[in-house]
């Protein structure tokens, strides 16, 4: 065998070996790799990197936008208003002659607005309107069968502490305020020289109210108002005494 022929195959031999053992790479990778190509046994590979890198993208910006979306609605759920039917019920009140004052049983309307400070913590303030007639009894004065037809009008601000059960806050509320009673000059009213009156006191109250969706609940509550018994700024009607009115309500509440 010629000399040449035999130092050829040696050299194809070690050649051979050598990329075997991992130390020669395939000429075509080199070159490939020399020139910024990638050879195709290894681009499904990177691909499939690359759609894994793309999917955690949008994972993460998936979770980001829920995480604001959430925080958001926790910020514009910060505040509601509600409407509410009241009851209006007080007990007969004794005290200096008058014997005694009663009021009539009537309904009414109350309005109130209520901004969260954290998650179980609210301030609230009410405006109520109703309108009844209080008749009055005072034997030593002269006074067997006073009436007068008024309007009462509160307005009260109060803390509010709720728990959440599901669906279900109920929750404790207290505050001071004024109850405003005007006379109507009326067939319902017999005593022409009246004053209006207002008599200041304290709300207190607990209730639930059950989540209809995010933006709507529906409230029950009792309430009650401490306050002195309107006299009308006429001595005959004057008591003096206190008394609890209870104003029950059924409303809904909007949140936003």
């Amino acid at each position: 065998m010629p000399l040449e022929w035999n130092m050829e195959a040696r050299w194809s031999g070690m050649r051979v070996w050598a990329r075997k053992a991992g130390t020669i790479k395939d000429s075509a990778a080199q070159s490939a790799a020399s020139y910024g190509e990638v050879p195709w046994c290894v681009q499904p590979a990177r691909a499939c990197e690359g759609i894994s890198a793309s999917m955690k993208k949008m994972m993460l910006l998936g979770a980001l936008v829920s995480c604001v979306a959430a925080v958001g609605h926790a910020q514009e759920s910060r505040q509601d208003v509600s409407a509410s039917f009241i009851g209006v019920y007080s007990p007969n009140v004794y005290g200096k002659g008058v014997e005694p004052m009663s009021t009539t049983t009537t309904g009414g309307f109350l309005g109130s607005y209520r901004y969260m400070l954290t998650p179980r913590s609210a301030l609230e303030v009410n405006y109520g309107w109703a309108q009844n007639s209080l008749k009055y009894r005072n034997p030593s004065a002269g006074v067997y069968n006073g009436r007068v037809h008024a309007r009462q009008q509160e307005a009260t601000g109060a803390y509010v502490y709720s728990r959440t059960f599901k669906n279900y806050n109920p929750f404790v509320e207290a505050g001071i305020g004024a109850m405003f009673f005007t006379p109507i000059l009326d067939n319902g009213t017999n005593e022409l020289y009246l004053k209006s009156t207002t008599s200041v006191g304290g709300l207190f109250g607990a209730g639930v109210a059950y989540e209809v969706n995010p933006s709507i609940d529906v409230r029950v509550e009792y309430r009650g108002f401490l306050l002195k018994a309107p006299g009308f700024g006429f001595d005959p009607y004057s008591s003096g005494r206190y008394y609890v009115m209870m104003t029950p309500s059924l409303g809904v509440a909007y949140h936003f």
